[in-house]
């Protein structure tokens, strides 16, 4: 089963995105997605210059060799473009293996684990009150997960308040747009709008919160401290992980439980974190980790330490990402919680798929394959529109982490 062709898609219907489509002699194709949001076209240069040719009259069955030909052939390894490419391709790969055998991808993964997938939402407001009232809401479509996020008095566009209830693109203007921090504001008013959430609704359902990378250790510590009484699913991100030791500040000092991992590109930047146990879940995805292959391997690590997984599932990775992690999901033995922002109703046009949501979880399908596809005709009247993603700055102007 040869590989003849290989091609990028690169699409715009309401946000950017990058398919990779490899057809096969038999006529047999898959698509993977390689979407990295406000650098897209970064992948497209390493994918058409790079890796495509590369995979021309390649048996497409020899996943894993193709693989690591990717990840070791190419000597400069890691980082967000190379690993996505890779991700498309693997994605792809599975796609044709799994339709040539005539059977759903969880199925070839190693048959279900679960019979559904539990996702959390995001519900948001400018306020407290807006966002109580927004997460009620959820609740009211099903969702038994909500992750809330509030606006912060005296900060600019407080991080997740986004437009739209359902669905929104922060990657927003040609030139980013600059954004507001203050964490003391934060540290205020955080803990008062999940004191506030479980007054009103009480402990049934899940609550998430995401700190986007803006706290240090010590500032995190106490957050997570403060929460304590809310009984959270967990606390996202809630201080840059490249040091991975920062973590352990954090654990000593706070039993709520800890989630990182949707900048993460290889399992290495998530070893010792898993190892020492200083996180609950990973959010590594299948387009950021190298696919479906690594990421196997970062759950099956995960898995030794009781650690869940929890992948990433914005707007920013494609319904394409959003299928195939479903039947991951659906498979993994140690799957904890997984992230649903639905797409816009031009993006699901483009990208027809056969996942369902049902009461607060998502069904895969049965199609052969991840069941996603994409319309190209209608893809192609949606042209790449150059979008950034926004800055994080102090009152004072000093850059900070968006």
């Amino acid at each position: 089963m040869r590989i003849k062709d290989a091609r990028v898609i690169v699409t715009s219907p309401g946000r950017n995105f990058v398919t990779l489509k490899i057809v096969t002699e038999e006529g047999v194709y898959g698509i993977g997605d390689a979407t990295l949001n406000g650098r897209e076209k970064s992948v497209v240069a390493y994918l058409e210059d790079h890796v495509c040719p590369l995979l021309i009259g390649r048996d497409a069955r020899q996943i894993e060799d193709i693989w690591q030909l990717l990840y070791r052939g190419a000597y400069w390894r890691r980082g967000p473009v190379t690993m996505r490419a890779i991700a498309a391709v693997d994605v792809a790969l599975w796609d044709i293996k799994a339709k040539s055998a005539d059977m759903p991808l969880y199925q070839l993964l190693g048959g279900r684990s679960r019979e559904k997938v539990m996702v959390y939402g995001h519900a948001n407001g400018g306020d407290i009150a807006e966002t109580v009232d927004a997460v009620g809401q959820y609740i009211d479509m099903g969702y038994k997960a909500i992750r809330a996020q509030t606006g912060i008095p005296g900060v600019k566009d407080a991080y997740g308040v986004g437009r739209g209830k359902l669905f929104y693109e922060p990657a927003d203007a040609t030139l980013a747009s600059v954004t507001g921090w203050d964490t003391r504001k934060a540290l205020n008013t955080v803990p008062k709008l999940f004191e506030m959430l479980r007054a009103t609704y009480g402990f049934d359902h899940h609550l998430l919160h995401d700190g986007h990378h803006r706290y240090t250790p010590q500032e995190a510590a106490n957050l997570g401290k403060m929460l304590e009484p809310y009984q959270l699913f967990w606390l996202e991100d809630v201080t840059p992980a490249e040091n991975q030791e920062a973590f352990k500040l954090i654990r000593q000092h706070t039993v709520t439980p800890l989630a990182v991992g949707e900048i993460f590109n290889t399992i290495w930047d998530c070893k010792d974190l898993i190892q020492n146990q200083l996180i609950d879940y990973i959010r590594a995805t299948i387009v950021g980790a190298g696919g479906v292959t690594h990421l196997r391997r970062i759950a099956d690590l995960a898995s030794l330490y009781q650690i869940r997984t929890g992948c990433h599932g914005a707007t920013d990775l494609s319904p394409v990402t959003m299928g195939t992690a479903l039947h991951f999901d659906t498979w993994v033995p140690n799957f904890g919680i997984q992230e649903y922002m639905r797409h816009s109703p031009e993006t699901d046009d483009v990208f027809p798929h056969d996942y369902s949501f049902d009461k607060g979880f998502l069904i895969c399908g049965e199609t052969p394959g991840h069941g996603v596809d994409i319309n190209e005709e209608l893809a192609a009247k949606y042209p790449y529109d150059q979008r950034q993603l926004p800055i994080a700055r102090l009152e004072d102007g000093t850059m900070w982490n968006w």
